[in-house]
């Protein structure tokens, strides 16, 4: 048996019997990242910088018409409902629905010019998430995500949080794939843009639980012991008792809780962002109802308190019908409050530096308005915004043609940009791992960082 063969029998093996012995152990699933973390890395992180990212993920494809490329010249069946707005930065202009967003367009770049060639919403994920294309079945990662390596190559900052963490869950293209499951991201499930206190419960004892009951709880995770010799015959597994009361000790986290708590904002932190807004899930334009906001301070949160790549879900920019509408009533006038107050909040902590942001989708819009007043898949042309870290704002990185539809100049790859994000994190994209087939595979398999913003 390969040793990478060997090391996942041995995962699965560990995994089933922890899942069968804490089975009902409410708010300790960090235990098994935890063990796994240990098992896989086998090391803690050695690497010294403090830098984080927020990804910003607007999965359904965000129109560049409509968002950071305008073509107000262009016919009125591909230039859309908006106009353009002149920005903080003179010469550039992005669609006028984003007043707060041009105002502060010197803090962050624009790159008009990215593209591939998959127009599915799942395949983009994975060749944006992971710089490779997808397999058979899109929906499942064959290569880790950038979290996924950033996890693995760069350990914890702060050793009570996960290093990579997505709110509220898991979309397709975010697996860790053949680096296994100590680093897939840490999913807080409970969602800060839904009405009422946000509780997640992997960090915090349920009320209604007694302290005797937790008690018992504690007493529980000392009947793990019994699987030690049956568990690892190569001594790995040696510390299971540790990884134990470390995540024990995470569930009492004041530190950790504190990271989570968004409830403890200031209201006018809070109301910076945008507060969660009442929608209704079943209005034909409930694409445009994703209430992001309060995502992106949990977000801010979560870096400044140590987690290194946060991904927010955004969705859901799938603008098919009545798309242009969705943009004006819905996202834009979300993403131009919450975006700016991001940018904002970051700066203002002394944390943009080391945080970068990083905004895009899998892919644009057809150039051409359908006959629905939306927009389709199109990954011809897209853009994204970034800033942060040693990205320089007011900078445009390429452009498309007069409609839209093509790169003009600067063509650049999803791969470019993540070997940007690698390049601000101190990931090795030349590192090799083994895949599930045993074959080593390069954590990046061509880009460059984009020099233009840095």
């Amino acid at each position: 048996m390969s040793g990478q063969s060997q090391h996942t029998s041995q995962v699965n093996r560990r995994q089933a019997l922890v899942t069968a012995g804490a089975a009902g152990l409410t708010g300790l699933t960090l235990t098994n990242l935890l063990r796994e973390e240990s098992c896989a890395t086998g090391r803690g992180s050695s690497n010294k910088q403090a830098n984080s990212v927020i990804l910003l993920w607007m999965r359904g494809g965000p129109s560049q018409h409509e968002t950071w490329d305008p073509k107000p010249d262009a016919p009125v069946e591909f230039r859309g409902a908006f106009g353009s707005r002149s920005t903080s930065v003179p010469g550039t202009q992005i669609v006028d629905m984003l007043p707060q967003c041009a105002a502060i367009q010197h803090k962050w770049s624009i790159i008009r010019s990215l593209h591939h060639s998959n127009a599915g919403h799942s395949a983009g994920d994975q060749i944006v998430f992971t710089g490779y294309p997808p397999g058979s079945d899109p929906n499942i990662n064959v290569h880790p995500s950038c979290g996924a390596i950033t996890s693995q190559q760069l350990g914890h900052l702060n050793p009570e949080l996960p290093a990579y963490v997505m709110i509220p869950r898991q979309v397709p293209g975010t697996d860790s794939a053949y680096l296994g499951a100590a680093h897939k991201p840490f999913e807080t499930l409970a969602d800060p843009a839904t009405k009422g206190a946000f509780k997640l419960q992997n960090f915090t004892l349920q009320e209604t639980i007694s302290n005797k009951r937790f008690a018992d709880r504690k007493g529980l995770l000392r009947e793990f012991d019994r699987f030690k010799a049956e568990v690892d015959s190569s001594g790995q597994m040696e510390s299971l008792g540790t990884f134990q009361q470390k995540a024990y000790s995470i569930l009492a986290s004041d530190r950790a809780r504190a990271a989570f708590d968004i409830d403890a904002e200031p209201a006018e932190v809070r109301e910076r962002y945008g507060f969660v807004e009442t929608y209704n899930p079943m209005d034909p334009r409930r694409c445009s109802a994703s209430p992001f906001n309060q995502r992106f301070l949990l977000a801010r949160r979560l870096v400044e308190a140590g987690v290194r790549l946060v991904t927010v879900d955004c969705r859901w920019w799938d603008t098919h019908v009545q798309g242009i509408d969705s943009m004006k009533n819905g996202f834009l006038p979300r993403w131009d409050q919450a975006y700016p107050a991001l940018i904002s909040d970051l700066q203002e902590r002394g944390m943009l530096d080391t945080t970068m942001v990083l905004a895009w989708g899998e892919f644009g819009r057809t150039p051409r308005v359908n006959k629905d007043n939306g927009r389709d898949h199109y990954p011809n042309v897209f853009s994204a915004a970034i800033a942060g870290g040693a990205v320089q704002g007011g900078r445009v990185v390429g452009s498309s043609d007069a409609k839209g539809a093509f790169p003009k100049d600067r063509p650049v790859t999803p791969q470019d940009v993540l070997a940007t994000l690698y390049d601000h994190l101190g990931v090795d994209t030349h590192r090799h791992y083994l895949d599930h087939s045993g074959r080593p595979v390069q954590t990046l398999p061509f880009g460059e960082p984009i020099a233009e913003l840095l």
